[in-house]
């Protein structure tokens, strides 16, 4: 059965690189799988859960929310005109400096999507607006999304500490070197790549051109202040905004844009809950069907099949340890599953394949995530679209190369 659904995968590809209505593909895939497996329910669930992921719903929605009412206020306006003259000034390392950002802003946040949503608010537009191409901008965004992996708080870090019976923070110095080689490697290839399909300059985003716009600096702070608090929270530099989620971040951000341009109240509580429904139809609506696909590919056992072909290959468990998790995170856009089924059973007997548990158990956690990186229906890929306003497909082919070259270092360095 799973061959049929390697199948069905490769012509779900297809569709999405020619550009088709990603959610209509992505949706009738997952669910063609699960009624060839005899699982339609499956497909119904999954749609149904998705729709209701707490954490994914209320940061996703919130944050475009927030962006609709910066808009709306023109706050986003007068921060694009006050930096975008100073960045055409340094378009060569805007590329690299929005990943290494990204990257150290998603320590502090260790939430993929999460980080994409709220840094990607601020970033997306000022890049595009200094002339970088919007697909570029938004795998800018994307690339920069594994720096939870420097986070004590990342699942996979505790998990590996347990199994090597070692400290969570000793897990961190194992795989910091490779997991830091990594975003380099990231800035470096998708700079290149803007430089060989010639996107640092010459895609100016739409900006006022009223000759007469004064520039606020007041209100050009209002965009980069929920942004701040939750880094200053997340960082305990001010432990009272340790608990400070971010709808809340962006409410406080909302009301403030609100206060500082005077707008009328009315008219900001009306485009910011008709935010939250244009991202969760625009956005939500590609996770949504993405979840569906990914269904069909477990009923059919595609995910299993792949899982079980990494396990059964012990006598190359680094190869497998690497390459396993990488590749399932790029088809199903999630990681977890692959790293941790091998860690699991494969990663406690590292010594019989002549590896260390913290190192071959680091590599699997890596790989998962530098795939997930590059994949088209990860949740941080298709917000930083949405941003962007491209298919995510154009993003994962932008991210491909660096997150590729990285996974190889990542598994020279550890192995």
């Amino acid at each position: 059965m799973y061959i049929v659904g390697l199948i069905i995968l490769a012509v779900t590809i297809f569709f999405v690189v020619k550009r088709y209505e990603i959610r209509m593909v992505l949706f009738a895939s997952g669910l063609l799988m699960c009624i060839i497996a005899l699982e339609p329910n499956t497909a119904f669930d999954a749609f149904a859960t998705r729709m209701t992921t707490g954490g994914l719903i209320t940061a996703i929605l919130s944050v475009l929310a927030f962006a609709h009412v910066m808009r709306l206020t023109q706050c986003d306006q007068h921060l694009i005109h006050l930096l975008v003259n100073g960045l055409k000034k340094v378009r060569p390392i805007l590329i690299p400096g929005a990943v290494l950002a990204t990257f150290a802003i998603n320590i502090a946040l260790p939430s993929a999507a999460g980080t994409s949503a709220a840094v990607g608010a601020v970033f997306i537009p000022v890049l595009m607006a200094a002339g970088i191409h919007p697909a570029l901008a938004g795998a800018a965004v994307l690339s920069g999304t594994f720096g939870s992996m420097l986070n004590p708080g990342l699942s996979h870090n505790p998990f590996i500490a347990e199994l090597a019976e070692v400290e969570v923070l000793s897990v961190i110095a194992t795989h910091s070197t490779a997991t830091i080689v990594s975003i380099v490697i990231a800035a470096i290839a998708l700079t290149v790549v803007g430089i060989i399909r010639k996107e640092l300059s010459g895609h100016e985003f739409e900006l006022e051109k009223d000759e007469d716009f004064k520039v606020s600096i007041l209100k050009a702070l209002v965009v980069v202040i929920p942004l701040a608090l939750l880094v200053l929270g997340a960082t305990e530099i001010i432990p009272q905004l340790a608990e400070l989620s971010i709808p809340g971040a962006m409410l406080i951000g909302a009301i403030l844009g609100m206060a500082v341009t005077r707008t009328n109240p009315v008219e900001v509580t009306k485009t910011f809950f008709d935010g939250m429904g244009t991202a969760y139809s625009s956005v939500m609506g590609i996770i949504i069907a993405a979840a569906v696909f990914v269904a069909g590919l477990q009923a059919l056992g595609v995910i299993d099949a792949l899982i079980n072909a990494m396990l059964n290959f012990e006598a190359i468990a680094g190869y497998a340890g690497t390459f396993g998790p990488f590749l399932l995170a790029v088809i199903s856009g999630s990681g977890d599953a692959a790293a941790f089924a091998f860690n699991e059973a494969i990663t406690p007997f590292a010594a019989d394949f002549g590896f260390g548990t913290v190192e071959l158990g680091s590599i699997a956690a890596l790989a998962g995530a530098l795939g997930r990186t590059m994949s088209p229906v990860a949740a941080a890929t298709i917000v930083c679209a949405g941003y962007a306003m491209v298919n995510p497909m154009e993003l994962a082919k932008r991210t491909a190369p660096g997150m590729i070259i990285a996974t190889i270092v990542a598994m020279i360095i550890l192995l």
